[in-house]
């Protein structure tokens, strides 16, 4: 079987490795792994995605297909108060996850969850941030979104980074059906943020 980073249990050997990165003026020590998303480096659309997307003090933040965890870190250590929870399918990712918030001081909530699965149900976010694995397909990708829906609160915001040769016109107009507005606030080297603010109810 092929070991893609949205495999629930990679199957490639473990090599951890640590990278550097500077998110939102502050400098992060990453450790990441074989079988997890852009392990070498911090990828061009997270990192747009972690500059782009705004957050309050105190909000509930959502990093939803963590990863090892760079966009919700990077978030939560630069703004006062952030509860940060991080979930994704792979079982490596998640606990590198928790590791590196661990590293920097943020006690997150971090499962190991196919979308929100395992999230609690009474729990709701201000914010949802999601760099959506394309290679999965539209089908999970599109579930992501209308999950991530689902699980904001009213005038949340979801906030995804996707490539334009990788469908972001598509999932911008898909994105319309589910939010009452929805935006391109960056637009960088080929990457696009779009921002959905969740209808109040």
């Amino acid at each position: 079987m092929s070991d893609h980073y949205y495999s629930s249990k990679p199957s490639s050997l473990s090599e951890r490795s640590e990278i550097h990165a500077v998110l939102r003026g502050l400098s992060f020590k990453f450790v990441t792994d074989r079988g997890v998303f852009s392990r070498s480096e911090v990828d061009f659309g997270s990192a747009l995605l972690a500059e782009s997307a705004f957050i309050s003090p105190g909000d509930r933040l959502l990093d939803l297909g963590c990863g090892y965890g760079v966009v919700g870190i990077a978030l939560a250590n630069s703004v006062k108060d952030v509860e940060l929870w991080s979930v994704d399918i792979n079982e490596r990712a998640v606990e590198l996850c928790r590791m590196n918030a661990a590293r920097v001081g943020i006690e997150a909530h971090v499962l190991e969850s196919d979308g929100v699965a395992k999230i609690p149900s009474e729990i709701a976010f201000n914010c949802v941030v999601l760099n959506p694995p394309i290679r999965a397909g539209k089908s999970t990708v599109w579930r992501l979104y209308a999950e991530a829906e689902s699980v904001l609160l009213p005038h949340g915001e979801l906030y995804v980074v996707i490539q334009k040769k990788q469908g972001a016109r598509s999932s911008t107009e898909y994105l319309r059906t589910l939010f009452h507005t929805v935006e391109v606030i960056a637009n960088k080297s080929g990457y696009q943020v779009i921002q959905c603010v969740k209808m109040a109810t």
